[in-house]
């Protein structure tokens, strides 16, 4: 007769814990046990929050009649109590177990981690925390259990088409049908329908939702949403005009990914020095700025002969502009040089210049943030940080099993984004939600986008330093977003190695490992539609490689996502800043704009507060919100990783501290990826 000691961690959350009756079966080389109950007198495995602990745990002795031998695996049961077995299913309820550890009579004891929740009455397989790849795994016992796992997850977890041409998705119609382990809590679905209904009964109040005109004034506009302001918003209220903030924005605005530097001006895109001498000054000339490299470029060609959207029976309008930039010597502001609206020069396509009236340039500009707000929405946004993530939460899941090294590095900065894309689906890109019904582009506009964009997208996109080599902007001045990713990149980078040199010890070992491959091949074929042009890799041979695949995997799910996400209401909140669309045409010819036209132009009411009430609920985490580095779910039990975790989160402080203080001489601070404000995942 042995006896253990067992002792079980039951979560925090509000409803994590269980009436339901519990056993363990210890699974030995030699053999394993009969149900083992865990049993005290009154109710065991209560939530943390329940008994204003957090988390609860509980002691439990049982002893086991034979000797199984070394421990392999426990298979934890739940079922509900005898006298409610009668009335089970009404009677289940889910238990959320962070771990289990088992004390053997001799030897130390084993934590065997889990962080997952068991709905109604069945079974999880638990094992022993030590990090292994399949290679390592030679009793047949884990063999199996690794097989068994990962086929149960693949059924669970299944691909589909949601648009053709787009990265395949989860195959769930609505967040209802939802495994719990990948919902949202109860504390941030809460949350998060509170946010969005606040403003959303405001503006139906006002009866600005149902009201399909134009505004009577950008008077009107700013007393509608003055409740709602911040810091940011107001500064781009007071500055939204000025030619240095619209530049800036390409920097460290919602999408500073698209700006490079312009060595030869585009054939279509006929810039003269007599156009642009007002602002370079005397003595130089294009072809001179040019090859200094103080020339950027912003070229949205792309749009070009999109689809476009009908809006209140109203037909839409979109434009592919192209926007030139000049980096003044010293540390001088970013300006515009010149702007034009379409990719074919002739009479019926102006060059808009800054010395133009101010209507023409203005409404100009407002063409060119229009054209932001559709290429962020849909690219930047939607595909490279939600659909992109969705694909690696997916193939995590679906190709790594729970003891897998990759799994337990990867597993927190995929939390609840199968939830959030799913509730995207279900009303924001649907057809008749928020993108469909609001938007210049609608959802056709956006699938024919991501369609062209998919054919021509890269894997040097997803890697931070590779791309901003690509795009030449390693030295433009005030450039927060690199600086900061930078350094981002290069903490995740550093820890990323460290973890892979402990459990890959030669390009071999990345290699052979069957399961890792599988990863990769998924992501390439699913995600990426197995498109070899792309450069994603469909396999990976080096440590290098993999350190590298990781390190984007990382920083796409937490830094990105957070560079382009978070600020959405910051700098959409003044909707003439970034219009969702646009209801006139693009100027023919110079001489046109006027302050009435330039409301003309602008989204109608209800389509302008549409999307600002979305935006409003997609721009900041609603609770249960955990930043990049924090890793309360201890999936590592070995003392080496735990140690690189540290070492991470000690640099991120130490960035964090580094962003804190140049931000206290900026006008506008960049916050958006300083460490505490990113969210380890894409969740909103």
């Amino acid at each position: 007769m042995a006896e253990f000691r067992v002792r079980v961690s039951t979560g925090e959350a509000f409803g994590a814990g269980t009436w339901d009756k519990m056993s363990v079966i210890i699974v030995g080389t030699e053999g394993e046990t009969l149900p083992l109950p865990l049993d005290h007198f009154g109710k065991e495995f209560s939530a943390g929050a329940d008994t204003k602990l957090a988390p609860q745990e509980e002691d439990f002795k049982v002893t086991c009649p034979q000797d199984v031998g070394r421990v392999l695996l426990l298979r934890v049961h739940k079922a509900p109590p005898t006298l409610l077995r009668p009335f089970w299913p009404l009677a289940s309820d889910a238990w959320f177990c962070r771990w289990v550890q088992l004390t053997p009579p001799r030897g130390a004891p084993l934590r065997f981690p889990c962080y997952q929740w068991l709905e109604d009455q069945g079974s999880l397989v638990l094992r022993e925390g030590t990090a292994k790849i399949s290679r390592e795994d030679r009793h047949p016992t884990l063999q199996q259990q690794r097989q068994e796992e990962l086929q149960a997850r693949r059924e669970t977890y299944s691909w589909k088409t949601y648009i053709p041409g787009w990265p395949r998705c989860l195959n769930e119609e609505t967040i209802k049908n939802l495994d719990l382990n990948i919902k949202y809590s109860l504390a941030k679905n809460i949350t998060f329908y509170l946010r969005g209904s606040s403003m959303l009964a405001h503006l139906k109040l006002k009866g600005l939702l149902d009201r399909k005109g134009l505004w009577k004034s950008l008077e009107e506009m700013r007393s509608v949403f003055n409740f709602w302001k911040t810091p940011a918003v107001e500064y781009v209220f007071e500055h939204w005009q000025e030619d240095a903030f619209f530049a800036y924005q390409f920097l460290n605005g919602l999408n500073p990914v698209l700006i490079r530097r312009c060595r030869h001006l585009p054939k279509n895109f006929p810039v003269t020095d007599a156009m642009v001498a007002p602002v370079l000054g005397p003595g130089t000339s294009l072809q001179a700025e040019l090859e200094k490299g103080s020339l950027f470029l912003v070229d949205y060609g792309i749009l070009s002969g999109i689809r476009t959207n009908v809006i209140n029976r109203r037909p839409q309008f979109s434009a592919a502009p192209m926007t030139l930039l000049y980096q003044r010597p010293g540390c001088g502001p970013l300006l515009p040089l010149a702007i034009q609206l379409s990719q074919t020069p002739g009479p019926d396509s102006p060059i808009f210049l800054p010395s133009d009236d101010k209507w023409d340039w203005l409404l100009a500009k407002t063409w060119v943030r229009n054209a932001e707000f559709s290429i962020h929405e849909a690219l930047t946004h939607l595909l490279q940080v939600h659909l992109v993530t969705e694909v690696f939460t997916l193939a995590t899941l679906r190709q790594l099993p729970h003891c897998h090294p990759l799994f337990k590095l990867l597993i927190p900065h995929t939390r609840y984004t199968l939830h959030i894309n799913t509730l995207a689906r279900e009303l924001l890109i649907a057809p008749g939600k928020v993108v469909d019904r609001s938007t210049g582009l609608g959802i056709e506009g956006f699938s024919e986008l991501i369609q062209r964009y998919m054919e021509q997208l890269n894997y040097s996109v997803l890697c931070l330093p590779e791309d901003i080599r690509a795009r030449g902007v390693e030295d433009i001045p005030g450039y927060y977003y690199r600086d900061d990713g930078m350094q981002i990149w290069g903490a995740v980078e550093c820890f990323v190695s460290e973890m892979i040199g402990i459990y890959y010890l030669s390009d071999e070992s990345v290699r052979d490992d069957s399961e890792l491959q599988a990863w990769v091949w998924e992501i390439f074929s699913e995600g990426f539609l197995g498109r070899e042009s792309s450069g994603v890799p469909s396999s990976l041979g080096t440590r290098e490689a993999l350190i590298q695949y990781v390190t984007m995997v990382i920083f796409t799910c937490s830094a990105k996502h957070s560079a382009v996400g978070t600020g959405q209401f910051d700098f959409s909140a003044w909707m003439p800043n970034l219009p969702p669309t646009m209801q006139l045409p693009p100027p023919t010819s110079k001489g046109q704009a006027s302050p009435e036209r330039f409301i003309a132009t602008l989204p109608p009411v209800n389509a302008t507060c549409d999307v600002i009430v979305a935006l409003w609920a997609l721009s900041k985490e609603p609770g249960d919100r955990r930043s990049l580095g924090t890793y309360p779910e201890e999936h590592f039990t070995e003392a080496a990783p735990c140690w690189s975790i540290a070492a991470f989160q000690s640099r991120l402080a130490q960035i964090s501290r580094d962003i804190q203080e140049r931000n206290q001489d900026l006008e506008l601070p960049y916050t958006y990826l300083d460490p505490p404000i990113i969210e380890n995942s894409v969740s909103i």
